[in-house]
């Protein structure tokens, strides 16, 4: 009887055997996402197909001098280069795995003279004392992935190169943020400093009219006094506010890999602009967030490497094969007298490991517990980060423009009670208190502009880039955010 069909049952049943996977099927959490935030203030629910194509989210303040820093931080900062290496060595990691897909060929040479023990077993069977033994083979091996054992350590692999993709887009827009907050504090401090330098001036002027008034008798040295110590707290919040911005333009320095003692910024007073936000920011701008990505990838890795536990409780089946030429002597070595192969496949089962692989299993399930936590608290850390920025620019905002009514009335007050003075209506310590109200709130105008901008930053970083972006494919209700193609 032929054994044909045996042999086509057996390959019908390896080649059915050879699409099993040991790995759980891939089912993410389910975390209900709301349509809208509800620190929004004047914003409502939008569409997400309302938002445009992405770009670079830093445009938005339209400010050049943020272009070109932002600029020299993708190409510098040693932090992103860290990560783009990691980067790297994770598609190297998915290549080796991408490997044991394919046939393992070797040849190998081997040209060598010998001289066996006199005192060998056997020495009288008439083998000789020297002898050359040259061989010429080759050999092939391919384990047939009946477990999805090596398919599922590609989709890891895979998996953890997107991830790490995923982590170097985190940080470029981590980095990115944290530069864009800086350079705005940074002009926020000249700003500050143009304001005490005018009121340097005003103060130095009004201090020279009471020391003038003193001599001529109609002021007293309380007057004197009290315009002196104005002059001088002035002068010492300048310096203070100086000092700050130089620790800011230093840590700018770094942030775009130059050293601080080279690098420079040029004060100005006027800054980014406050970027126009939509009349809706949709829950589904957090899906390309990349930290939020990253997370779900290595969710889906540890999901894979299940399989690649489970599958060890199966015997492990290689093909194989081997042949060459073996001779005494190179003369007459590749001829048919001397050649050699040998073919077959081979099982290698283990039958008592000490518990071994049941641990392994164990340890896989446990670092998926542990991916999907962390998937978890990154989708909630991701609504928490927008509904603080989106606080923040409503509630800051209000302050803004009631803090502006009063530097208005705190000006009138302030002019008036100087003018006053000249006349002799009221006393010194009437402009003092008016002078040190007025830019007290003319400060906290300029740092309420600052901590606005500073938190449109942070609204940016926290949807995943800004607002302007193309709808995402899924929603964060199913398995995962978009995925994006990295080069």
């Amino acid at each position: 009887m032929s054994d044909r069909p045996w042999r086509a049952a057996a390959l019908t049943l390896l080649a059915a055997l050879s699409g099993c996977s040991m790995a759980p099927a891939y089912r993410p959490p389910v975390i209900a996402a709301p349509l809208g935030f509800k620190e929004t203030g004047p914003w409502l629910p939008a569409s997400p197909a309302n938002i445009a194509p992405p770009e670079a989210w830093w445009t938005l303040f339209h400010d050049p001098t943020l272009d070109r820093l932002e600029q020299q931080l993708a190409d510098a900062n040693p932090t992103l280069a860290g990560a783009v290496g990691r980067y790297d060595a994770a598609r190297a990691y998915l290549a080796r795995a991408r490997s044991d897909l394919l046939p393992s060929v070797a040849i190998a040479t081997q040209l060598t003279d010998n001289r066996q023990s006199d005192n060998r077993p056997l020495r009288g069977s008439g083998q000789p004392d020297l002898y050359a033994a040259d061989t010429i083979s080759g050999a092939i091996d391919y384990e047939l992935d009946l477990w999805g054992r090596v398919r599922n350590q590609v989709a890891a692999g895979r998996a953890e190169a997107e991830a790490s993709a995923d982590d170097v887009a985190a940080i470029k827009l981590s980095l990115g943020g944290e530069l864009a907050s800086d350079y705005i504090g940074l002009r926020g401090a000249d700003q500050q400093i143009a304001l005490l330098r005018n009121t340097v001036d005003d103060y130095a002027q009004a201090d020279a009219l009471t020391q003038r008034r003193f001599r001529g008798g109609i002021a007293s040295g309380v007057d004197t006094g009290r315009s002196g110590a104005q002059l001088a707290e002035a002068r010492a919040q300048l310096s203070d506010v100086m000092a700050g911005r130089a620790l800011i333009e230093h840590a700018i320095a770094s942030l775009v890999g130059v050293p601080a003692s080279s690098f420079t910024i040029a004060s100005a007073t006027t800054g980014p602009a406050m970027p126009a936000i939509p009349a809706g920011l949709p829950s589904t701008l957090l899906e390309r967030r990349p930290d939020v990505a990253a997370a779900e990838r290595r969710m889906m890795a540890a999901n894979a490497e299940i399989g690649v536990a489970r599958a060890a409780f199966f015997p492990s089946i290689s093909l194989g094969g081997q042949g060459g030429f073996q001779n005494t002597g190179l003369a007459g070595l590749a001829s048919a007298p001397n050649l050699f192969w040998s073919v077959g496949p081979s099982a290698v089962l283990s039958l008592f490991d000490g518990g071994r692989r049941r641990a392994q299993v164990a340890l896989a399930r446990a670092n998926w517990d542990q991916a999907t936590a962390a998937y978890r608290g990154n989708v909630l850390k991701a609504f928490q980060d927008v509904e603080d920025s989106l606080s923040q620019l409503h509630l800051v905002g209000d302050e803004a423009a009631a803090e502006q009514q009063a530097e208005s009335q705190a000006g009138q007050v302030e002019a008036l009670s100087l003018n006053r003075y000249v006349k002799g209506a009221v006393t010194y310590l009437d402009v003092v208190t008016a002078q040190a109200t007025a830019l007290r709130i003319r400060r906290t105008l300029i740092d309420l502009t600052t901590r606005k901008l500073q938190a449109s930053v942070r609204l940016a970083r926290a949807t995943g880039g800004g607002w302007r972006y193309a709808a995402p494919a899924l929603s964060a209700q199913t398995a995962g955010p978009e995925r994006r193609s990295h080069s």
